[in-house]
């Protein structure tokens, strides 16, 4: 066991030093205009490099991906039905589907489910 905790801190220290020696060998400390402007032919760009972007479709995202990973573990969840008390797989199935319920409601009354046209 002594071992094993011996063995964790060196893996721990090691990573950290690792870590460490990347972070200051990645800086990048020539800065120039010329580097830091977009590629253009050699000549000055007319237009910016960075493209608008809609924080709509970026909120939709967002709450897509909160919602299916619910869903995931509501999937083992229906699994465990015939091995668990009936009564605390009720309880925990209804405070998790109402947490659900006001995370949905919430981003409903803040507008984010509606689309802007």
């Amino acid at each position: 066991m002594l071992m094993i905790m011996y063995m964790s801190i060196l893996l721990f220290i090691i990573s950290n030093i690792i870590m460490i020696m990347a972070l200051f060998f990645s800086k990048k400390t020539f800065m120039d205009r010329e580097k830091l402007s977009p590629f253009e032919c050699g000549f000055d760009p007319k237009n910016s490099a960075r493209l608008p972007f809609s924080i709509q479709f970026f909120l939709i995202a967002v709450i897509f991906l909160i919602f299916d990973v619910e869903i995931t573990l509501l999937i083992p969840m229906i699994l465990i039905i015939k091995i668990s008390n009936i009564y605390i797989y009720m309880m925990i199935m209804f405070f998790f589907l109402l947490i659900l319920l006001i995370g949905l409601y919430h981003e409903w009354l803040q507008g984010a489910l509606t689309w802007m046209t």
